[in-house]
């Protein structure tokens, strides 16, 4: 029985190993992969956290899947919602979020 305990607990903590390590790598990667410095990433995700919490509590947007992907201070918002309305309260949202230089909205508006 403790055998088996045992033989459990090094499976189960060999595999959380691989996934602390595998995440800091992907963390890694993309970093170096993009470009961007690590205070360009952190503002980055700033303003894209700060975008969904505004749409979370916005009724015109809050339905919706709204993706949102930020680089240098660029957002680019793509998905789709029910009216025009929703679709430029999005952009505006966006556009009004501290740190927003631009906002490329792609979100389409289904019929």
């Amino acid at each position: 029985m403790r055998f088996g305990v045992t033989l459990l607990s090094l499976l189960l903590l060999s595999g959380c190993a691989a996934l602390v390590v595998g995440g800091t790598t992907a963390g890694g990667y993309s970093q170096g992969k993009d470009g961007r410095d690590s205070e360009v990433l952190a503002a980055d995700s700033a303003i894209t956290s700060s975008i969904k919490g505004k749409y979370a509590a916005d009724a015109a947007v809050s339905e919706f899947d709204i993706g949102i992907r930020t680089y240098e201070g660029t957002v680019t918002l793509t998905g789709r919602v029910a009216t025009v309305v929703a679709r430029d309260r999005a952009g505006s949202i966006a556009k009004g979020t501290q740190g927003v230089l631009n906002v490329n909205n792609q979100i389409v508006v289904d019929h």
